[in-house]
């Protein structure tokens, strides 16, 4: 199987609108960040998306992507919601609805903000979802999806660990029950929004690194990232062997 990075960044992506820091500023490409979401391929050659935020279009065209077979939503924030309606393309050319699992909050929320693509007399062009409950361990193209329940900031969402890798994005904690299921991984994928100051919905690199002492996983990679991290390069020297920026087009084969 194989997971490609399609976006690494916050909700602002990076570089941010009007900021002229040295991050913002870079020339390196592994520093400009679409917001995150990842596309996991399976054994079969099916697609599996993670989130499908405002960048979704030019991440496909991008990376050269032409099929997505269903979606998984780990939240119902904007930067991880709103590209769904730019998935009509795919919905169009396959002629049937796109499937997206997701918690019943975050199902209800994509109805709310997709009235159009739920109506029974449907715009002509507009988009059609299957919506499914998630409410545990499921299969998807004979591939197991385990949910993993974390906290960002008060919201409870989800991350998902696929074999023995795991994607979290968005975190603030995780409960000792959940880090049960983080155990003995190949790869820990983990959100790390900034160096020093705390956030109250994030992960910042004093927790990440403390995580992966805690967990230790073959190896680590940081992703949800803003600006107020160091570019790239200077990062890549700082951070504890083991631990890894993500970045756009990155790919893992596990």
């Amino acid at each position: 199987m194989q997971l490609k990075f399609l976006g690494t960044g916050t909700s602002q992506g990076v570089p941010v609108i009007g900021c002229h820091c040295e991050v913002c500023t870079s020339a390196d490409p592994k520093d400009r960040r679409f917001r995150s979401s990842v596309l996991i391929t399976t054994y079969s050659a099916k697609k599996i998306l993670v989130d499908c935020g405002p960048d979704f279009r030019l991440q496909m065209l991008d990376n050269k992507e032409e099929q997505i077979d269903a979606v998984l939503l780990t939240h119902e924030h904007n930067d991880h919601i709103i590209g769904l309606d730019d998935l009509r393309p795919l919905i169009f050319k396959n002629r049937k609805n796109i499937d997206i699992y997701a918690r019943k909050r975050v199902g209800d929320e994509v109805r709310n903000r997709f009235p159009y693509a739920f109506a029974e007399v449907k715009y002509p062009g507009a988009p059609s979802f299957n919506l499914h409950d998630m409410t545990g361990n499921f299969s998807l193209f004979n591939t197991e999806i385990f949910p993993i329940e974390v906290m960002h900031g008060s919201i409870s969402i989800d991350g998902f660990r696929f074999k023995k890798l795991a994607y979290l994005t968005d975190a603030s904690f995780i409960s000792d029950y959940e880090k049960e299921q983080l155990q003995n991984l190949d790869y820990l994928i983990v959100n790390c929004i900034r160096k020093e100051v705390p956030h109250p919905a994030h992960f910042i690199l004093p927790d990440v690194i403390s995580l992966y002492k805690e967990l230790q996983p073959k190896k680590m990679f940081l992703t949800h990232i803003s600006h107020h991290m160091d570019v790239y390069k200077k990062m890549e020297k700082e951070l504890p062997a083991g631990i890894h920026l993500a970045y756009d087009g990155l790919v893992l084969d596990f």
